[in-house]
């Protein structure tokens, strides 16, 4: 009986080592996926802020708060099960659906882009798409939505990227990996997020602090720096924004012209980014980079400017349409 015990005990640290081999190999493969996909968690730390400008400051962390639940629900609900059914039932699918996101994040790129532009024509485009909201409640709402619809799409672009750089394996490892990047990705994005919007606060309680000593005054002058500084850094990140959401719709679109389109347009891009890599040796890796960035980016703008009207006269027009049948 003592010998039966020994043996099951042992089996149970064979299991135990087993178990923690596992979970060493599902870190090892989180953090490997997490790494490939840290273009777009800037892009989406970039991004979102933006959704928080022109709101008191009691309602900026409530804010920030709901996208990132949201994000979280679009991470774990709904893309983890698509992307693990799609990698194993459809996987021709996965490019044309992030090719159509990437549009979509073109489009409201595009929309800031006017926005700065031409405000007035811009105001009317919004006009037509929807009614103009009359209390501030239903302006934190739909800012909400919008900042949960952009992260869906850049969540789906994280995902992807994790899914494809997990070797082929049980689909429970792959799964707990997605989860594991989904819920990291999403507390540091948000984080970060939180620590920005809120700066300014954390610059006026500085600057309040009422030390007379060298450290108090220095504490003083960091504070009144954050508070004046902080306008022109959110300012400048919005603009990060959206030219990130820009780059990042055009980049996912690049990528799935390269796959499906003519050879040429890939070797024409390739060609391009190696060219202006051998102009520059020193610093060939950066070159190539930003030149396919700004490959990226104008087709982005291309397709942005693009979809405006066909949103505006095409599709919001259909979508008023469908309500208004729904409703009789």
């Amino acid at each position: 009986m003592s010998v039966g015990l020994i043996g099951l005990l042992d089996d149970i640290a064979g299991i135990a080592k087993v178990a923690a081999a596992s979970l060493d190999d599902v870190a090892a493969q989180a953090a490997k996926a997490g790494t490939k996909a840290a273009g777009v968690v800037i892009d989406d730390a970039a991004v979102t802020p933006n959704y928080v400008i022109g709101f008191a400051s009691k309602r900026e962390l409530p804010i920030v708060g709901k996208i990132a639940v949201g994000s979280l629900r679009n991470k774990l609900l709904i893309l983890l099960p698509v992307a693990l059914l799609l990698g194993y039932f459809l996987p021709a699918a996965v490019t044309p659906l992030l090719m159509l996101g990437g549009a979509f994040l073109c489009y409201e790129g595009a929309e800031k882009v006017l926005e700065a532009v031409q405000p007035h024509h811009a105001h009317q485009h919004e006009a037509r798409l929807q009614p103009i909201a009359l209390n501030t409640r239903s302006v934190e709402d739909e800012k909400v939505a919008s900042a949960i619809k952009t992260d869906f799409i850049l969540s789906a672009e994280i995902m992807a990227i994790t899914l494809a750089a997990i070797p082929a394996g049980s689909i429970w490892t792959q799964a707990l990996v997605l989860a594991l990047v989904g819920v990291f990705i999403t507390v540091g994005v948000y984080g970060v997020v939180a620590l920005i919007v809120k700066a300014d606060d954390v610059g006026i309680a500085l600057a309040r602090y009422d030390g007379a000593s060298f450290v108090g005054r220095a504490i003083r002058l960091l504070g009144r720096a954050l508070v004046r500084g902080m306008p022109a850094f959110l300012a400048v990140l919005s603009t990060i924004g959206t030219a990130a959401m820009i780059w990042v719709g055009g980049g996912i679109i690049l990528h799935g012209i390269e796959k499906y389109g003519p050879p040429a347009i890939g070797h024409t891009v390739h060609a391009a980014t190696e060219a202006a890599a051998h102009l520059l040796p020193s610093v060939a890796a950066i070159v190539e980079w930003s030149v396919e960035a700004a490959i990226s980016g104008a087709l982005g703008l291309l397709v942005g400017a693009v979809a405006i009207p066909v949103v505006e006269y095409g599709l919001a027009p259909a979508w008023k349409r469908l309500r208004r049948s729904r409703s009789a």
